[in-house]
């Protein structure tokens, strides 16, 4: 999947941002001062299935991502660093649909959009920006 859509896709929505997350060498989006999504390549000492993988780890739906799972068992992963049971790795590099891709990239946003207060859900669709980054 070609990155430079994913990267559009996630920035096209309203208040979306990015930061290099430098420690860890992560590329991380916001919205509201919220994680959505973030994207990194796994060094080949991380454990199995995450050793050595593109991944983008994605908010999801918990019966979306039972099924995606059963769907996908070599592309689709329990979060890598997150909760597992509301957080999904995709592989990159496994050959999932990109229409699929994208869909779970605008299911994140969604998903935690819907979760920031009403103060900054109605600042962002009246300013499109992200009021909870700094910068």
């Amino acid at each position: 999947m070609d990155l430079g859509r994913i990267d559009a896709r996630l920035l096209s929505r309203p208040g979306a941002s990015k930061a290099l997350h430098e420690k860890w060498g992560w590329m991380v989006y916001w919205v509201g001062g919220r994680q959505f999504a973030c994207e990194f390549t796994t060094g080949p000492g991380a454990k199995p299935p995450y050793a050595g993988r593109h991944l983008l780890s994605l908010k999801c739906d918990p019966d979306r991502i039972r099924v995606l799972r059963a769907e996908h068992p070599d592309a689709v992963f329990p979060a890598y660093y997150s909760d597992g049971r509301t957080w999904i790795s995709v592989d990159l590099g496994s050959g999932l649909p990109a229409d699929l891709v994208l869909d779970l990239c605008d299911m994140s946003y969604d998903l935690v959009f819907a979760k920031l207060p009403k103060r900054v859900r109605c600042e962002i669709e009246k300013d499109g920006r992200d009021v909870g980054q700094a910068g």
